[in-house]
């Protein structure tokens, strides 16, 4: 597994090049049992040609698409929500809904969601030693988060909520780092969905460390979902860059025009 591949030296596919198959799981059989109500973990959700392909798209958009944070870089798509916590419709791009959308939809992933599909993408992108602080996604959007993951592996990690949890409401908000409760390895290619209680009852984060330690059956709850177990038998993984794409469904959407007089009036 070498590192993300540049956007000038990835190989070019377009769209067309590819199959696009349907995504026949049964989610109760990829459920990870050893966690709380609501985590799901696919191996294999894309291709090792589509994630070039979808690597590529990331690393050549527009470098104004880039919001460089202090521990990352990001990119939001199709816009960020507003100061209201509203997203103004827009359709997502065609590299970020052509082959992850349907798949998505053919696991019923957001069929109770208010638009049943997601409409908004945060695209992180972690180098070794990056990561975030552990936080909660908040109440702007349907709770459920589907993140399809790139490059590289990472451990996320989900923290209790009880006695950590800073002041105030606001989306991702972040307090100081305690022990986390549980610990999930999320290959490159893979899929991991969390809902339900997990979204709503925990924080989650990425440690900031160049090495990925503790990996093994006793230590990550989705182990037995595992594709490449024996890349892990010595406990620890040298961190490469990794990206993630979450797909979320922002629950109040406005029409531009909507969204015009609403700033015109303030």
């Amino acid at each position: 597994m070498g590192d993300v591949p540049s956007a000038s030296t990835s190989t070019l596919y377009t769209l067309q090049d590819f199959e696009l198959c349907a995504m026949a799981v049964d989610l109760e059989t990829v459920h990870v049992e050893a966690l709380p109500e609501g985590a799901f973990y696919i191996s294999d959700f894309v291709t090792e040609d589509e994630e070039d392909w979808l690597v590529n798209k990331v690393l050549s958009a527009p470098q104004p698409r880039w919001t460089q944070l202090s521990h990352r870089r990001l990119q939001t798509w199709p816009s960020p929500l507003t100061n209201n916590n509203t997203l103004i419709a827009f359709p997502l791009p065609l590299w970020l809904e052509s082959i992850i959308i349907p798949r998505l939809k053919d696991l019923g992933v957001f069929k109770d969601s208010p638009h049943q599909a997601p409409n908004h993408v945060l695209v992180n992108e972690y180098k070794p030693g990056q990561g975030i602080m552990p936080h909660e996604d908040g109440a702007a959007y349907y709770p459920l988060v589907a993140t399809v993951s790139l490059g590289a592996p990472i451990v996320f990690d989900i923290y209790e909520k009880h006695g950590i949890e800073g002041p105030g409401t606001g989306a991702a908000e972040t307090i100081r780092r305690p022990k986390p409760k549980y610990r999930i390895l999320q290959e490159r290619r893979s899929l991991l969905i969390t809902r339900d209680k997990l979204y709503t009852d925990f924080l989650h984060g990425i440690a900031e460390v160049t090495r990925d330690e503790d990996l093994g059956p006793d230590f990550v709850c989705n182990w037995n979902l595992l594709r490449e177990k024996a890349v892990y038998r010595g406990g620890w993984y040298e961190r490469q860059t990794r990206i993630s794409l979450t797909y979320r469904d922002v629950l109040h959407v406005t029409k531009m025009g909507n969204a015009m007089k609403f700033l015109g009036g303030r």
